[in-house]
């Protein structure tokens, strides 16, 4: 664990794993943090890249921003901390808030990516995903970490996991009850508020490296659907759909959610 602190006064925490490689920047889910991606660095460590996880401001251990913004931020608060790090370009994965983030900087910052996976996102906060969000930020302001988990998670996790998974669902309730304490829900108002606005359908033709999509065949929450729209506009990508996942595709299907990344990351990276 790291620490950078960017221009207006805001400590970021990273993390940095991997001797040598090509940089995996792992952008989070809104309710995700660095904690959140442990079991996935090895996976790719141990195929020699680098992976460099960040909580944005508002989440996981980074300092909290009381004021209100847009997701654009978290944009600028990456390109900082790479240029702290003096890591030129990065491959972005990123999943819901973050593919929003991870296209953000594509649009903004080409010459600073080499390719991306975009998993379980959308180019356009639809009325569906607001309404979901402002459900959650409705849960959230009960200010009680078990309700707003047992309000949530229908959304995020797919009706087969929950068929299949029901011991690991009510361990990770009893888990996260504390952690999703009063301060972390009054953070994930603040970032889901930054997204309402988020529409760049229009800019997705500006997107010209490759992109490997990974859509969950049940996630109600960014649908099959939207993710083959942006499949459509861009100009170089591949669309993946993992079967009886939903919009946790991969925490759900974790062997072919990294089995996708990889293979994306073998075709469209030289490994020096």
């Amino acid at each position: 664990m790291a620490e950078f602190v960017v221009d207006d006064g805001i400590k970021l925490n990273y993390h940095l794993d991997g001797d040598s490689g090509p940089v995996i920047l792992i952008l989070n889910g809104i309710m995700m943090s660095t904690a959140s991606w442990a079991d996935f660095v090895p996976v790719y460590t141990d195929n020699n890249y680098r992976v460099l996880r960040v909580d944005f401001r508002d989440q996981g251990l980074s300092d909290s921003y009381p004021e209100e913004y847009k997701i654009e931020i978290h944009v600028e608060d990456i390109i900082e901390l790479l240029d702290h790090l003096k890591i030129e370009r990065v491959i972005p994965v990123g999943i819901s808030y973050g593919g929003m983030v991870a296209m953000l900087m594509a649009i903004k910052y080409p010459e600073r990516l080499d390719s991306m996976v975009l998993t379980n996102t959308v180019a356009r906060v639809t009325p569906y995903l607001k309404a979901a969000s402002q459900a959650w930020q409705e849960a959230a302001d009960l200010k009680d970490g078990r309700k707003f988990f047992r309000l949530a998670m229908p959304f995020i996790y797919s009706d087969y996991f929950y068929k299949h998974n029901q011991e690991f669902l009510e361990s990770r309730e009893e888990i996260l009850a504390d952690v999703l304490d009063a301060e972390w829900l009054t953070r994930f108002n603040r970032l889901a508020e930054s997204s309402y606005e988020f529409d760049i359908e229009e800019q997705l033709t500006e997107i010209e490296l490759p992109v490997l999509l990974v859509a969950g065949e049940r996630d109600i929450l960014t649908p099959l659907e939207k993710m083959k729209e942006i499949a459509s506009k861009l100009t170089d990508s591949r669309l993946l759909t993992i079967n009886d996942a939903g919009h946790a595709s991969c925490y759900e299907k974790m062997n072919e959610f990294n089995t996708a990344v990889l293979g994306h990351l073998a075709l469209t990276v030289e490994n020096n």
